[in-house]
């Protein structure tokens, strides 16, 4: 949990089903068992909360309630482009997190890829620079844990056929 005490981020790269959203959760457990006060949310649900309160003119409270945790976990960014309010809200909460609390950030994109999310260079340029100025990004290579045992069995299914 030193990353947490020096206000570092973890980055976990990979395709679906590698096991990401798993080592994430694993590590927020763990940041809750050393009384971390711990958030988890997928980036969509992240995003609707953050426009809804930018709607309801209360985006600043809202930054600060995701600000109490030490430890944020956002999962799933990447699975789908955000539009540049979405990527302007992202940038807030990430400029506000940055050198004072630790995020965890689950993503199937190449970090290259990212100007595809953010759909700004300038914008997604500012979020990288903050989030990985202190980080650890762990990249993640092999088949999905999902599919793989339903190959498995497919495989086995034609050994016996024959």
């Amino acid at each position: 949990m030193d990353f947490i005490e020096g206000n570092e981020n973890i980055l976990f790269v990979g395709s679906p089903g590698t096991g990401k959203t798993h080592l994430a959760a694993a590590i927020g457990t763990e940041a809750a068992r050393h009384r971390y006060s711990v958030y988890f949310i997928t980036c969509q649900e992240l995003m609707n909360q953050l426009k809804k309160a930018e709607l309801e003119n209360r985006l600043e409270a809202r930054l600060r309630a995701f600000m109490r945790h030490r430890l944020l976990i956002i999962d799933e960014i990447g699975y789908l482009n955000l539009d540049s309010e979405d990527a302007n809200l992202f940038f807030q909460l990430i400029t506000l997190r940055y050198e004072k609390k630790s995020t965890v950030i689950t993503t199937n994109k190449s970090l290259s890829k990212w100007n595809e999310i953010f759909g700004d260079p300038v914008i997604t340029n500012a979020i990288l620079d903050r989030l990985l100025h202190h980080s650890h990004i762990v990249n993640i290579v092999g088949p999905s844990y999902r599919t793989k045992d339903v190959l498995e069995k497919l495989e086995e299914s034609k050994k016996k056929e024959y």
